[in-house]
């Protein structure tokens, strides 16, 4: 043990919230409400998306809280959603809101960094599976213990802490302006309403409900444009598991998913090479559409829809660009939202029948090579983000555990 420093248990610091409010209650329904989905995994909240319980019309109970609380998710603690307020209002009775019981002996900040730490994550973890949905309930989290150095140190480390989550939350900032600036550059080149020079017109046409697009580009279906591959795996051949996430694309289904989600016999699977598309046709309504280029050839889920198009009529990352814009998403649920059958499941049949914008072979890998220079940006910006991440996790565990000393 540190010299100064204690092991107490989290209980003898902190009041975990009692006794939960009425969001139908006139004066309540005009807070904010906070619900699990609002919280950063390894800290941080949203507040975009945070609305008043009258404009979410809640009824069941909640969780007041004030701007000195921290607020902790129980539901899954190995996910680490905690975060920091500074305003008054009322959450979900999935999370615990937490005060410091006396500041002259814990500082909240650095509670809240304690709680953050991978040591105290994994302790938590370890004592939430005891049901089926993993939960930790109020004693067993009253019951884990910290190192709690003084006050004065207390104050210093979180102070460092503090410089280094504001240096991470200036770089998304960053990345946060520049991918709305990217998602904007795409919509206007792959929907011709900016065009690059060397293919610039003046006239347009009204071509379709859903485009005005250039006079020399067309508009056809995907199914004259791409045809359905049904390949499937062979018995004793071994390919990667991928699976298709709604705004990543592809990914590669043990390391997204931290376990294995698919059947130990993959011989019923479909094989997807790269450049092919593919998407869960059971879960039409999310529009999880995505382009393999993970591997030469990967597998998929027999559910999945998987097509390919002509590579001399479309430039595959001009059409991945297309499929992942927030009007073709729409395009995308209101024109199948009458061809999904009793399952659930969406036929090629009617998915091959969504208009496609089609601009000249050469104008579409202008277009991709335009937007792929600016997701290089932004890969950096998350590089950058990733690296001061890891940092900080590091230096945490050096200063929470008093192995690095602070001056005071």
């Amino acid at each position: 043990m540190r010299e100064g420093w204690k092991l107490t248990p989290l209980g003898d610091l902190v009041r975990i919230a009692s006794g939960q409010v009425d969001p139908k209650d006139t004066e309540i329904a005009r807070k904010p409400s906070v619900g699990p989905d609002n919280l950063r995994s390894g800290g941080g909240l949203e507040t975009a998306g945070v609305k008043t319980a009258g404009e979410l019309e809640q009824i069941s109970g909640k969780y007041a809280f004030d701007r000195n609380a921290i607020l902790y998710s129980k539901i899954r603690p190995n996910l680490n959603k905690i975060a920091l307020v500074d305003f008054d209002g009322i959450c979900s009775a999935d999370m615990y809101p937490i005060w410091v019981r006396d500041d002259h002996q814990a500082v909240r900040d650095f509670i809240f960094y304690v709680m953050n730490s991978e040591r105290f994550v994994a302790d938590a973890t370890s004592r939430s599976f005891r049901t089926g949905l993993p939960k930790i309930n109020r004693p067993d989290l009253e019951s884990i213990e910290v190192l709690l150095p003084p006050l004065p140190e207390q104050r210093k480390i979180a102070e460092i802490l503090r410089t280094w989550d504001e240096a991470i939350e200036k770089v998304e900032a960053l990345r946060a302006a520049k991918l709305r600036r990217h998602r904007a550059l795409t919509h206007s080149l792959v929907f011709g309403t900016r065009q690059l020079d060397r293919f610039r017109t003046t006239d347009e046409v009204a071509a379709h409900r859903w485009f005005t697009l250039p006079a020399t580009w067309g508009i056809k279906p995907i199914g004259k444009l791409a045809r359905e591959i049904s390949e499937r795996n062979g018995d004793g051949e071994q390919h990667e598991v991928l699976s298709c996430s709604k705004y990543d694309g592809f990914v590669r289904s043990l390391e997204y998913f931290k376990k294995q989600v698919f059947s130990a016999d993959l011989s019923g699977y479909k094989k997807i090479w790269r450049g092919d598309f593919g998407f869960p046709s059971n879960h039409v309504e999310e529009g999880s559409i995505g382009l393999q280029n993970l591997t030469d050839v990967g597998v998929v889920s027999p559910i999945y829809t998987v097509f390919r198009f002509a590579p001399e009529k479309v430039d595959a990352d001009y059409a991945f660009a297309v499929l992942k814009t927030g009007l073709y998403r729409h395009i995308f649920e209101v024109s199948t939202s009458a061809s999904v059958d009793r399952r659930g499941s969406l036929r090629w049949s009617e998915f091959s029948k969504l208009p496609f914008p089609l601009p000249s072979l050469a104008e579409q890998r202008a277009i991709a090579e335009v937007l792929h220079t600016a997701q290089t940006d932004l890969d950096a910006l998350n590089t950058e983000i990733e690296a001061l991440t890891r940092q900080k996790r590091g230096l945490m565990q050096k200063l929470l555990t008093g192995e690095w000393r602070v001056a005071v």
